[in-house]
């Protein structure tokens, strides 16, 4: 009893610190948000790009799934203004599926820039189809028509590129109703740019002006950039000196704004306009078309890495955890076995010490080791076993190590031992490893002494053990056959296989086993790939 009492102080004290650590986990994975928006805000794109990630992870951890929605959004937008589109979608359907079935307040308004954040995405990738599938989406949950009427605004552009200027007009006239003036001069430029590509005799100016003079009353710096890009646009047909006067004003603003994209598009006009300066702006343009697809890919090689050591530690602390508290209790009853095998080794040592030396060997190792590692493999393949099923396990191998020391008889059969067979097996299982059974029924073991069932069962424990540690196999077959009052059972996988048979414990005591009751096994070692043993023994002694 007092031994029972120290192992559920021991557990008692691991679930106290995990629940401490995930306290913790929980503090710094706000933190790490808050910190993120503020390096945002204040233009430390990168370094926010990392916190957003590790705010995710941490939030998945602690089953925020709304928060870590918002830490997706936000890299998904980071992505896109970085030009990594493809990461950008899969990391906005990400979020997408975490904010499945919630429609408060809080979701929605998440949901609605990630929608949109799919639509600049597609746009950008030249899916029209799907960017105006998502504007029309992010429009259904929002609940702010100033950024309903943007999105409008972004549906028009989209059929524009695909040059329906039908329905490009129609989505620019719906965005002219919002009361945001920058949102306003945007559909307004758009809009006198549809006029006029519709009509090469409409005069779009005195709205192409008149939006260039809000952008500039609200220092909408890429808004100024827009216009002045529109106007000269025009004039390139109409009047090429005006037009090489408002390229050249591009320029200069977009050289203040660092803004490589804006300088760019202005040095290709500059490039068709000013016949004087050609070879030294085509040299700029192309540094700096250069220089810009370099960043845009160390940034892409940057965030992968990033994302990729974010799965690799969300992997790894859940796989921590759970083997650090099945290592933990397991060492508690390796600990308490070894006072048991002592006490058991004083009290008997004047009779046939070496024997039964082996003999413990081979039950602590049979037992106590195997299972152990059985319950280990049983936690790692289910992730939502739960702390009083694994305390359960751990009590049952206490029990068998307990019994070690007391008695010399095997008291592990259950009623229906074919089902209790192969619910030991499945429990080597996997997401990666398969392992059929066949014909392991309850007719096989008709007739079959207990004792045997106990030595085949602790064999094929052994075997399934040797695999999961040492075959890096990823299907086993396991095969039950019985005529009349033999039994043959045929372990296949195909895994590394076994060239050179040593005798270490688990084999020998193995081979031990099946001579125990008659029975003989044999390792097929020459397959280049995979191993095969097969099992034989008499159902009577």
């Amino acid at each position: 009893m007092k031994k029972i009492k120290l192992i559920t102080l021991l557990a008692l004290t691991l679930i106290s610190c995990k629940d401490e650590s995930q306290k913790l986990l929980e503090k710094s994975s706000y933190e790490n948000l808050d910190k993120a928006k503020k390096l945002r805000i204040s233009g430390s794109i990168d370094s926010s790009y990392v916190y957003y990630a590790k705010a995710k992870e941490g939030l998945l951890s602690i089953n925020d799934k709304v928060e870590a929605a918002r830490a997706l959004t936000n890299l998904a937008i980071i992505e896109n203004d970085k030009g990594d589109y493809h990461a950008s979608i899969t990391s906005s359907i990400e979020a997408e599926k975490l904010l499945q079935n919630k429609n408060d307040s809080i979701s929605k308004s998440i949901a609605s820039p990630n929608y949109n954040s799919i639509a600049i995405a597609s746009k950008n990738l030249k899916n029209f189809k799907d960017a105006i599938e998502y504007y029309n989406r992010a429009i259904s949950i929002s609940d702010n028509k100033v950024d309903s009427l943007s999105f409008y605004n972004n549906i028009g552009d989209s059929y524009l590129e695909q040059h329906d200027i039908k329905s490009a007009k129609i989505f620019f006239q719906r965005a002219l109703q919002t009361t945001d003036s920058i949102d306003y001069a945007r559909a307004l430029n758009n809009l006198a740019k549809t006029k006029f590509i519709e009509n090469n005799n409409y005069n779009p100016i005195p709205e192409l002006l008149q939006a260039w003079k809000i952008r500039k009353h609200y220092k909408d710096n890429i808004g100024i950039n827009s216009s002045l890009a529109t106007i000269a646009d025009y004039y390139i047909i109409k009047d090429k000196t005006k037009a090489l006067s408002y390229a050249g004003e591009m320029y200069k603003i977009a050289t203040q704004n660092k803004s490589p994209d804006d300088r760019i598009e202005a040095l290709n006009k500059l490039i068709r306009l000013d016949p004087e300066n050609h070879s030294e702006n085509f040299h700029t343009y192309s540094f700096l078309t250069d220089s810009l697809h370099a960043a845009r890919n160390n940034s892409k090689n940057q965030f992968a890495l990033i994302r990729f050591g974010n799965e690799k530690l969300k992997t790894d602390i859940v796989r921590n955890e759970k083997r650090i508290m099945v290592l933990s209790l397991a060492l508690g009853i390796v600990v308490l076995v070894t006072i048991i095998v002592s006490l058991w080794y004083k009290k008997r040592k004047e009779i046939e010490v070496k024997n039964t030396q082996l003999k413990m060997s081979k039950k602590v190792h049979d037992k106590v080791a195997n299972k152990v590692y059985h319950v280990m493999s049983e936690v790692e393949n289910t992730p939502d076993m739960d702390k009083e099923t694994i305390l359960d396990k751990l009590e049952g191998i206490y029990k068998i190590s307990r019994d070690i020391s007391y008695e010399d008889k095997d008291n592990i059969l259950e009623a229906n031992f074919s089902k209790q067979l192969s619910e030991m097996i499945k429990s080597y299982a996997s997401e990666n490893i398969k392992i059929p059974i066949i014909g392991n029924d309850e007719s096989l073991w008709d007739d079959v002494p207990d004792n045997t069932k106990v030595e085949l069962f602790y064999i094929i424990q052994e075997l399934m053990t040797n695999m999961k540690k040492h075959s890096n196999a990823d299907r086993v077959l396991i095969n039950f056959e019985r005529e009349n009052n033999f039994i043959t059972i045929i372990y296949s996988d195909n895994g590394i296989g076994m060239h050179t048979l040593l005798p270490k414990n688990g084999l020998q005591n193995t081979d031990n086993r099946i001579n125990s009751v008659g029975g003989t096994i044999n390792f097929d070692t020459k397959a280049e790939r995979g191993l095969k043993i097969t099992l034989s023994f008499p159902v009577k002694n």
